[in-house]
């Protein structure tokens, strides 16, 4: 229900981004926007596995082309305040975060359940969607084909910089995405809390990012996002096997928020240097980053399948990779990219 739509969308975003470098942005925009509401009007309305898992597979794409070209047009707009533009638009997705439970907490105490929150959610699509038809028409490579932004695309693929901040979002997703997807699993099968516990455990999580995601920017007012990541990955090193190494859930919670505050500003900052490799060309970093994905939506899988062979407990600590890819990938002060 889930991997084959991420497996979908993430196919579809190198096309997707492509063509956003085209003049056809403004035409995706608009259409990712309908097609979301669609999906989630269909989701609100399902009634069984197949046609939930046809509305999955059209939303999951759709997103991309309204989410990922919508990112790329706010890069647009200030080239030169890229980190700044994507750490803000990492604090609202952080708001998403935490509110989207407590919104869906609210729908079911209210007897709306979950299909009345997902239909007042493709409500609220449309008007944004509506409002992607005011945004200029051209986009930054204004008269190229879909053929010459491929090219540019798989041109990109090749170079050094490109992948360094490939692989470095790939990786760092490891104490990101993966790691909140099996946190309260964590907490639950090996370190034996009840379920509101580990609840408890991915609330307080979730909300340290959010300070986080706010503390970042300010941080980078006066720090270099590079020398950010390189500090906050040092000292990750040693929280995080401290956070699967202590016993008992009040010492994990404290860890955990400290992880939260830590690794905020791992996606901003890689994914405004990505963008800042290819100046001009947001539409061709959203694709090269679709690429990404595609290997990135394999990790969840690999983890589970480890999990399952070995355990969780001696799985979660390959997620340690994450901070020792940033150390290792982030550009020091004589080699900056």
């Amino acid at each position: 229900m889930l991997a084959v739509p991420g497996f979908v969308g993430s196919a579809l975003d190198p096309l997707i981004g492509a063509a956003g470098d085209t003049t056809r942005r403004r035409t995706l925009l608009f259409g990712g926007g309908i097609a979301f509401a669609l999906s989630a009007g269909l989701a609100a309305g399902s009634v069984g596995f197949w046609t939930l898992l046809v509305a999955l597979v059209i939303g999951n794409p759709a997103a991309g082309a309204f989410v990922s070209l919508a990112q790329a047009t706010l890069i647009d707009i200030d080239p030169d305040g890229r980190e700044r533009s994507m750490a803000r638009w990492t604090l609202a997705g952080s708001f998403g975060y935490v509110g989207g439970p407590l919104l869906l907490a609210l729908a079911l105490a209210a007897g709306f359940g979950w299909r009345g929150a997902t239909a007042a959610l493709a409500v609220v699509a449309l008007p944004l969607a509506l409002e992607m038809r005011r945004l200029p028409r051209s986009a930054p490579a204004d008269g190229e084909s879909l053929r010459a932004s491929l090219e540019h695309a798989l041109s990109a693929l090749r170079r050094r910089d490109v992948l360094r901040w490939l692989v470095l979002l790939e990786s760092a997703d490891l104490l990101l995405d993966v790691f909140h997807g099996f946190l309260a699993l964590y907490l639950v099968d090996v370190v034996g809390v009840s379920g509101a516990e580990a609840a408890l455990g991915v609330a307080v999580w979730t909300g340290a990012g959010l300070v986080g995601d706010w503390l970042v920017l300010l941080v980078l007012r006066r720090v270099d996002g590079l020398a950010y990541l390189r500090a906050s990955a040092a000292v990750s090193l040693f929280v995080y096997p401290a956070f699967l190494a202590v016993p008992g859930l009040t010492v994990k919670l404290v860890l955990a928020a400290a992880l939260g505050l830590l690794n905020s500003g791992w996606y901003a900052i890689p994914k405004a240097r990505l963008y800042g490799a290819l100046p001009g060309r947001s539409g061709v970093a959203v694709a090269v980053g679709g690429v990404g994905g595609i290997f990135g939506a394999a990790v969840p899988l690999a983890v589970g399948v480890a999990a399952g062979t070995v355990g969780l407990a001696p799985t979660m600590w390959a997620l340690l990779l994450a901070p020792v890819a940033v150390l290792a990938l982030v550009p020091g002060r004589r080699a900056r990219v």
